[in-house]
């Protein structure tokens, strides 16, 4: 704190104007944190993938057939949380790409956040069955998220993680945040505690995208 408050001061002296500076200094903390732990969203990304979008729904315009765009479209779209739109995109697609665990995984996202959630869970559970390493876990973290409201049933998925694939930093914040609702603080101590454990074994690669995870155990661990 006693390191921002002196940037600051410095900033406001240079600049001569405290609104300036507090801009400055705005964007500078932006920039370490993109840089170094990555809490902040991308100001990029979404111009990036609006362009992306742009042109994929071009491409499908002149080529309905073409798979590999309606898959990236798809996808896209979920992320932008346009899922009434991604799941039209999927559905005339189950039959042609029924042996793809992407497929489903994304199906079973937009399904899931469109009032379908037996469905999602099951097309989810079907592209587990096809892939359990299917995006790195992710799915099991989705289906975890989605069924915090049955702590059981959501350990249950993030244990189905552990087992195969140990070097999820979000896996153990959740592991940690549901026994804690349990009132099983113990149990939700040693699960943030071995996310922090995990970190510190990962490869620097790695850890760029497993840090924010890190962090939000640290500091949950606090209050654990």
């Amino acid at each position: 704190m006693f390191g921002k408050f002196a940037i600051f001061s410095l900033l406001w002296i240079l600049l001569g104007n405290p609104v300036a500076a507090i801009v400055v200094l705005i964007i500078i903390l932006y920039i370490l944190d993109r840089r170094f732990v990555g809490l902040s969203p991308s100001v990029v990304k979404p111009f990036r993938r609006a362009r992306r979008i742009r042109q994929l729904k071009q491409q499908l315009s002149l080529n309905p057939n073409d798979m590999s765009a309606r898959m990236e479209l798809a996808h896209l779209l979920i992320e932008r949380k346009a899922y009434g739109e991604a799941r039209r995109l999927l559905e005339p697609a189950a039959e042609t790409m029924a042996h793809s665990a992407e497929y489903w995984d994304d199906l079973g996202t937009a399904l899931l956040f469109t009032g379908s959630r037996a469905e999602g869970e099951s097309a989810i559970r079907r592209a587990l069955d096809i892939n359990p390493r299917v995006k790195y876990g992710q799915p099991y973290l989705r289906l975890a998220a989605v069924n915090r409201d049955q702590p059981e049933k959501a350990l249950k998925l993030l244990d189905e993680l552990q087992a195969i694939h140990s070097s999820s930093c979000e896996a153990y914040y959740r592991m940690g945040m549901i026994y804690k609702a349990l009132g099983r603080r113990e149990e939700a101590r040693r699960a943030l505690d071995e996310a922090a454990a995990l970190y510190r074994t990962l490869p620097r690669y790695k850890r760029r995208e497993e840090r924010p995870w890190a962090i939000r155990s640290r500091l949950a661990r606090l209050f654990a």
